[in-house]
Parts: structure tokens; sequence; C-alpha cells
């Protein structure tokens, strides 16, 4: 049995937390909302998150972090990438206070805006500023609703350091979800990332009643701009973009509604603006966050990437859907293959 803190208790938290309780671990959730670790404690739900659907019973809930993280040997990070430095610097507090040296993972998809950092930098400039091999990244095609259902899944496990990223993938497989190792940490994390800005994309063409050849043709072009950006800016690996964390979770959150970036991207392309899409869903669209840092990126080392950039002028300058789609296939004649 490990004992494992679980910081964020919102649907993909709530559902990991459960799936690692399963596997016969200690699970304790740390989340800020008191009505939600009542309720996880009391009636073993999470109602606001996950309907119809019921934790694992030894599952804990406290909004006490020291609490959350005594003996803890894994720190499970699955919050909004805009509360990750905030909570980290607060987890770092404790581990001085008390010398617990665990892993910690993050399953948080996104870069941060204005650093352009990656959640496992954020994590080691705040945690282990001299050991950044005890960060491990989990990320691949996996809604929660899936894994919930116990539907079969497969997501990688990247890390610097190789028994780090095997540990993991012991602790976290069963026989529903599997995960791969990798060793490359920056890829697997941007593919999960930027993903969510293609999947705004996705969704918006449905919105706007484009058929399948649209869907193929903007998932096949996002997934060159995502290997562009990791390859040129972060130093990954581009066969990476070909794995879990690459086109597999490209597919499943560019066609499903249970995709929040998918579904805020239908509602933008039937014509509702962001501020309204945002303050309806209810939960965090990442990639409308993603966005921005990756704007800042493609401007700093002029990098190639229309899709994102039409997104991030629909959401933020003003920027009409249809002009944009016109003016992205105007635009000049060019290679397929090229990074």
């Amino acid at each position: 049995m490990t004992k494992i803190a679980v910081l964020g208790n919102g649907s993909w938290g709530s559902v990991l937390g459960s799936m690692l309780a399963d596997n016969g671990n200690d699970v304790t959730f740390f989340g800020n909302i008191d009505s939600v670790n009542e309720e996880i404690n009391t009636h073993h739900t999470n109602s606001h998150y996950m309907k119809d659907w019921k934790l694992n019973p030894s599952t804990k809930a406290t909004s006490d972090l020291e609490v959350a993280l005594d003996g803890a040997e894994i720190v499970l990070f699955v919050l909004p990438t805009k509360a990750v430095r905030i909570v980290a610097k607060n987890v770092r507090k404790v581990l001085d206070k008390t010398g617990n040296k665990p892993l910690i993972v993050t399953a948080t998809k996104g870069i941060e805006p204005g650093t352009k950092k990656l959640i496992s930098d954020i994590l080691t400039e705040e945690i282990y500023p001299e050991d950044g091999d005890k960060i491990v990244a989990i990320s691949g095609p996996s809604h929660a609703e899936n894994v919930a259902q116990k539907d079969l899944t497969a997501i990688a496990c990247a890390s610097t350091n190789e028994d780090n990223a095997k540990f993991i993938q012991k602790v976290f497989s069963n026989d529903y979800v599997r995960f791969y190792t990798n060793d490359d940490l920056a890829g697997v994390e941007v593919g999960g990332a930027v993903k969510n800005v293609i999947a705004i994309a996705a969704g918006i063409l449905v919105g706007k009643k484009y058929g399948d050849d649209a869907k193929a043709a903007l998932m096949t072009r996002g997934l060159a701009e995502i290997t562009r950006l990791g390859v040129n800016y972060f130093g990954a690996k581009p066969l990476t973009f070909s794995g879990l964390s690459g086109i597999g979770d490209l597919i499943v959150t560019c066609t499903s509604p249970n995709s929040r970036n998918w579904r805020a991207g239908k509602q933008i392309g039937e014509g509702k603006d962001l501020d309204y899409v945002l303050e309806n869903m209810g939960q965090v669209v990442e990639g409308a966050t993603t966005v921005k840092a990756v704007h800042e990126l493609a401007e700093e080392k002029n990098i190639d990437m229309p899709i994102s950039e039409a997104i991030y002028s629909v959401l933020y300058e003003n920027g009409n859907v249809d002009d944009e789609i016109k003016k992205m296939m105007g635009r000049e004649p060019k290679p397929e293959i090229s990074l």
C-alpha cells in the first residue's frame, strides 16, 4: 500500500484518486471547497463534478494541506494550471517542515502564461529545485467519465528518471488503465497541453457545421503544430507526438463531448462569446489559458502555428471565425512535412 495525496478533487482528480484507492492505496484528497470535502467524506460522491458516481469509500478529503501530505509517498497534482504554482509553494513549506521527500506527479495539462513553463518546470522550481528527477507527468487519451466507468484506457507516464516512471507505472496501472513509461517529459507535457487548443478548434468546426474531412484536416495539421512547438521550443522528441500524449490525446479530445475544450469550441462556433462559455462551463477550460502561452511562444521563436494563432485571435482579439478559416485555407502553399 502506497500513501498518496491527491491535490485537486475535481472530476479527473476524483476519478484518479478513486482508481488509486481501488488499486489498494491509501488516498487523501486536498481541496479548498469544504462542501465537496464533506460530501466525499460522508457520501463518497462528488456530485458537482461527477454525477451518479461513487468514489472508493476508503478515500478521504481535507482542506488541511499538512494533513493531506502527512506521510505521503506520492503527491499527485490535478489542479488548474493557474493554481499549480501557489499550491506548489505551500507544498514546499510543508515538506521543508516534515523532511518528507515524496515523488511529485502531475496530471495537469497546461503551459503557464507569462513564464511559458511546463507544469514539471513549475514543480521543479517550487518543490525540488535540485532534484527534477522526482517529477513524473501522466498524460494520454483519458476522459474522467470514461475511466470512472472502467473503460479501457492507456496513458503515458514520463520522467527524466526511468525508475521513478516505472514506480508510478506500477502503482497506477490496473486491469482497465494501462500506463506506459516515456523518458520525454517535455514532449509528453506539450502534447497534453496544446491538444486542448486544437480541441477548441475542433469544437468550433462542429459548431459551424463542418464535416469529417474538416475535422480530420484540423487534427492532422494540429498535430503538426504541436510537434513543431514541442521540438523547436522545448527540445522534445518528434516520435513522442505519435504516441499516447500526442495523437492519442488529440483524437479523444477533438472528437468527444466529454471534452470541455471541445464543448467550449462548439459553443463559440455556434456564436456564443468566450466570457459566456467560461462562465457557464462549470469547469476550467485549460485550452483557453494555454493558447495565451502558445501565442507568446510562437511569436518569440517565430514558430508557425496558424491554428493556434487563429484560436487566439477568436478568443482574445475579436477575430471572426469565418475570416480566420478563410485566412488559413488561403495561406501560401507549402510542403506537408516540416518542422
